[in-house]
């Protein structure tokens, strides 16, 4: 063994003789960049809230509309594989703080923008920058917490971000009445560029860095051997991964593109609420899905088995989906029993993080969670804009104070490939292969 050898060795050694890191401490690191992320759902969801205004002061249709609010998702999706491969190289600490910092200058030129184009680069520079939280906070837990704690932590990101959503329902529509729209997303910018910084004097990206045990047996940085686009093959040679790559889209998209957008306007529409009380039950949709996302996750954990969880939520999803898009007129108790149940059932898609991560090699975790989170997101990046096309070539020249409306048969035609999705996701989940909760080597 050579010199070089020799003292990695040692290194590693180190951080595994060393006494592990206490769990609020641990929380602490892992919860700055659940911060961030928590940002991003709150800037992914916040147009669904302010649709008036965005129609009213740009003059979009539903389908420039659905585009607005879309691009975050291009580049958010995009950025998925590369943030997995930059937090494998570089460590989440880096890419944490840089993605902070570019969210806020992001959210600053969303605020202040004069015109449409400029809106829709401040929301493509918004989902690229907090496109590396995900996968950057599962990086972390790989390093800072136990392995048989992962999927409940996998769960416990999605109820932080969704509690993001869920402050971009009612409170900012609150905010927004008050102080308007431009006003408080310039506060948020400014509260995001805080973060950065808080990230980087916080945050490390292994627990040996502050004398504790790593709970991973790989460096905190660099792919051990393999090149970012040998990583890359590598992951995607895994199976597991390219599977989940395509069901998580089917299983996250139809939450994500109700609530993030087309929720408020059909509530409206055909149960007669007021934007507050659509607001509240789309929150309420994102609030069940989150706090569902922990429990399945520890579920599963529990279990030492993932599949079991996936396919029976994705089963109930698919169900409660269908008839809140196919039936016209439901009880208003019933549609809200049925969005809760709903939600939470397709928390499910949280396990297919750490199958994607469990099938790949260790040192490839953040790489494979990329792959995986890159395909969650499509849903939410394919269908608003989809459902707007779909909208208005079915609008029938119904217009309300300016802005037009669709009605249930129109909304029932742009809701439907949703449902295509999610019969696609259970029937490739039956290709996917049982992890039991074990790693790769």
């Amino acid at each position: 063994m050579g010199p070089a050898q020799a003292r990695q060795a040692g290194e590693l050694s180190g951080r595994l003789s060393a006494v592990p890191p206490p769990l609020g401490l641990a929380f602490a690191v892992w919860g700055l960049g659940a911060a961030l992320y928590l940002a991003g759902f709150y800037q992914r969801v916040a147009p669904a809230v302010i649709t008036r205004e965005l129609m009213g002061e740009f003059a979009l249709g539903a389908a420039a509309l659905g585009n607005l609010a879309a691009v975050y998702y291009y580049s958010y999706v995009a950025m998925q594989i590369p943030a997995g491969v930059m937090a494998d190289r570089w460590g989440p600490r880096r890419v944490l703080t840089a993605g902070a910092a570019l969210a806020a200058l992001g959210t600053l030129l969303f605020a202040f923008a004069g015109s449409y184009a400029l809106a829709g680069f401040g929301r493509l520079l918004i989902g690229a920058s907090v496109g590396v939280a995900f996968v950057a906070m599962l990086k972390i837990a790989s390093h800072w917490f136990a392995p048989s704690r992962f999927a409940m932590l996998s769960g416990l990101a999605l109820c932080t971000g969704v509690l993001g959503a869920v402050s971009a329902g009612v409170p900012l529509r609150l905010l927004v009445d008050a102080f308007g729209w431009r006003g408080v997303l310039a506060v948020s910018g400014a509260l995001t560029a805080a973060l950065a910084v808080a990230i980087w004097l916080i945050v490390r990206d292994d627990p040996s860095e502050l004398g504790y045990a790593s709970y991973s047996h790989a460096p905190p940085g660099g792919h051990a051997g393999f090149s970012a686009f040998g990583g890359i093959r590598r992951a995607l040679a895994t199976r597991n991964v390219w599977l989940i790559f395509l069901i998580s889209g089917g299983v996250s998209g139809p939450p994500l593109t109700f609530a993030g957008l087309w929720g408020v306007p059909f509530l409206v529409t055909h149960y007669g609420l007021s934007t507050a009380q659509a607001a509240s039950l789309t929150s309420l949709l994102l609030a069940s899905w989150a706090l569902a996302g922990p429990v399945l996750g520890a579920l599963s954990d529990r279990m030492r088995r993932r599949k079991p969880v996936y396919v029976l939520g994705t089963v109930l999803a698919a169900a409660g989906w269908a008839v809140v898009f196919l039936v016209p007129g439901l009880p208003l108790a019933l549609l809200v029993a049925l969005l809760v149940a709903t939600g939470i059932v397709s928390a499910c898609v949280m396990v297919g993080f750490a199958i994607a991560k469990e099938s790949a090699p260790a040192p490839l975790a953040g790489t494979a969670t990329g792959i995986a989170n890159m395909g969650n997101m499509l849903g939410g990046m394919i269908m608003p804009p989809l459902v707007g096309w779909v909208l208005d070539r079915s609008w029938s020249g119904a217009m309300a104070e300016g802005v037009r409306t669709y009605d249930f048969a129109a909304y029932r035609a742009g809701f439907s490939p949703m449902l295509a999705w999610l019969a696609l996701s259970l029937l490739l989940l039956a290709f996917t292969r049982e992890t039991h909760c074990r790693q790769a080597q």
